[in-house]
């Protein structure tokens, strides 16, 4: 009776067979980066040879959209949903606050659980953690190493909010003691390369490294990198530039070393690397930060183009047409399906999500079928934001609109260096594997990819708190036309869009900060507070 035991093991091996072909899926998640802090974008001061690399071989996301801020972005990219649709559509999860992504929520690394794949997530969490049940290990990932707030000090990992202070670094479920000290971004390299080198490669991997870069700290040194690295960006004239842009290097650096690592053990020809912000940047000294959005208007947590237009790119020897500026338009909520179907699942496991599977129209270059996107609706700061085609509509503004300009620092002058991208860590495995375009082709892609504003454009000013504003954001990425008054049609149109799509919104959920979670109670230690009483600060998740 050897046929069952032969069928088995076919079985077997067909299953296997399956698994080894799938991709690996490397997401690199940036933190608070601005459109104009990469160089594929036209900046030359500060230094991204790594992601320039991946942008110039793989697509440059020009039409690629995020939420205004952390932890709306991030359920959105779990979920596929917006944020009105999770109720996480305003503002971030405090590490004392009773709340976290619902858990009636199937999250990305569950569905590629599914398929097969080993999960691990390397940073930033910040999807709640006041419950045991809210982390990352019991949410589809196999391993996590990082912090589960929304910001930490980069050498001593400390996290300070609503005046209180703690520390907030994990391996797993347990205090990570041993990290204090040690340069965040560096710590995460390490731990990548590790999961790389240990990873069984007849299984597919999906890695996220979610940066703290390049997030502001605690207010004692908001921005903070090695000397040695801020001494090369000594011809930034800002001193908090300077260090915003040595930050930034460090993560640069840090994904180049994982992609080095990738191909090292022979898995990044059979990979998909995206890279992506998680909102706009934080430019102007908006939370003690010094990130670049220009020429696009805004600040994070705001729904103009410089807090909601990401600097994104996707790298695979699988996509078919490479090394071009990809117009299709996508947001955040499209990675979920877009991953989950070049994985090779059936995307009609997913129900009313928001998300679109964008793979085939990414990697052939066709149309992409997404012709409308919801920014944000936050009853809150009573602002919302829609394009429809080449039309956007503001209605209301965050902060009273104190950041409703537009901020440099635009740096387009100097030199831009294409021989730092071709040997760097990233330059130097795309160039082995023959995908790396020539120093004509990197300046075309580059300077299509750099955004202009129209400077024959009549101006027509925007006071959204007192009128709905309308743009031509195809003819006017930098939203200095208000055309409300000129296409009141057009606007009707976007409003009843907007109440439509409002209509479908779940109320917000965010929560009152509970004093049991302050660190103070659990030995200067952001914890699962929810799962026990004060008196027990010796469970453990501590």
């Amino acid at each position: 009776m050897l046929w069952p035991v032969f069928m088995v093991w076919c079985t077997a091996f067909s299953q296997r067979a399956v698994h080894a072909v799938r991709p690996n899926i490397i997401l690199f998640l940036a933190d608070d980066l601005g459109w104009n802090d990469v160089g594929f974008h036209g900046s030359n001061d500060v230094s991204t040879p790594n992601i320039d690399a991946l942008a110039y071989s793989g697509l440059v996301l020009q039409n690629y959209y995020v939420t205004p801020i952390c932890t709306p972005s991030r359920a959105a990219l779990m979920t596929g949903k917006y944020p009105i649709h999770t109720g996480m559509q305003h503002g971030v999860i405090y590490g004392a606050e009773p709340r976290g992504l619902p858990l009636t929520e199937k999250i990305l690394p569950q569905y590629l659980k599914d398929l097969g794949y080993k999960t691990h997530l390397i940073g930033k969490w910040h999807l709640g953690s006041y419950k045991r049940e809210y982390l990352p290990l019991n949410r589809g990932f196999d391993s996590h190493v990082g912090f589960w707030t929304g910001r930490i000090d980069m050498y001593d990992h400390t996290s300070m909010e609503h005046g209180s202070w703690g520390f907030d670094f994990r391996r797993g479920f347990k205090v990570a003691h041993d990290s204090f000290g040690r340069y965040a971004t560096d710590v995460y390299t390490n731990e990548a390369i590790k999961v790389i080198k240990g990873h069984n490669a007849s299984e597919p991997l999906f890695l996220m490294v979610s940066h703290s870069a390049v997030h502001s700290g605690n207010p004692y040194e908001p921005l903070r990198a090695p000397e040695s690295e801020v001494e090369k960006f000594k011809h930034i004239s800002d001193p908090k530039r300077q260090k915003f842009a040595a930050v930034l290097s460090k993560m640069d650096e840090s994904i180049g070393k994982v992609v080095d690592s990738l191909h090292t053990q022979a898995m990044l020809e059979n990979s998909i690397v995206i890279f992506s912000t998680d909102n706009g940047g934080p430019a102007a000294g908006f939370n003690d930060n010094a990130a670049s959005n220009y020429p696009l208007k805004g600040v994070k947590n705001t729904l103009w183009e410089g807090g909601v237009r990401g600097a994104g790119v996707l790298w695979s020897p699988l996509l078919e047409k490479k090394s071009r500026v990809a117009a299709q338009r996508m947001h955040i909520v499209d990675w979920l399906p877009t991953v989950y179907s070049a994985a090779g699942g059936d995307i009609s496991a997913f129900q009313n999500i928001d998300g679109i599977d964008q793979w085939h129209s990414l990697s052939k270059d066709e149309k992409s079928s997404r012709t409308s996107l919801l920014h944000n609706i936050d009853d809150v700061w009573a602002s919302a934001a829609l394009t429809v085609d080449q039309w956007k509509i503001h209605k209301g503004t965050n902060y009273n609109g104190a950041w409703d300009f537009w901020y440099g620092p635009d740096e387009r002058s100097g030199v831009y260096n294409v021989s730092r991208v071709c040997d760097g860590y990233a330059g130097k495995v795309v160039q082995k594997l023959g995908f790396m375009p020539d120093g004509d082709k990197i300046f075309e892609l580059r300077n299509t990819a750099t955004l202009k504003c129209n400077s024959s454009i009549e101006a027509i000013p925007c006071q959204p708190l007192q009128a709905p504003c309308l743009f031509n954001i195809e003819e006017d990425p930098c939203e200095k036309r208000n055309l409300a008054e000129q296409e009141p049609e057009i606007l009707q149109k976007l409003l009843e869009e907007l109440n439509k799509v409002n209509k479908t919104a779940i109320p917000q959920n965010s929560k009152p900060i509970e004093p049991k979670g302050d660190p103070k109670n659990w030995g200067r230690i952001y914890t699962n507070f929810g799962d026990f009483d004060s008196k027990h600060a010796s469970s453990v998740c501590l």
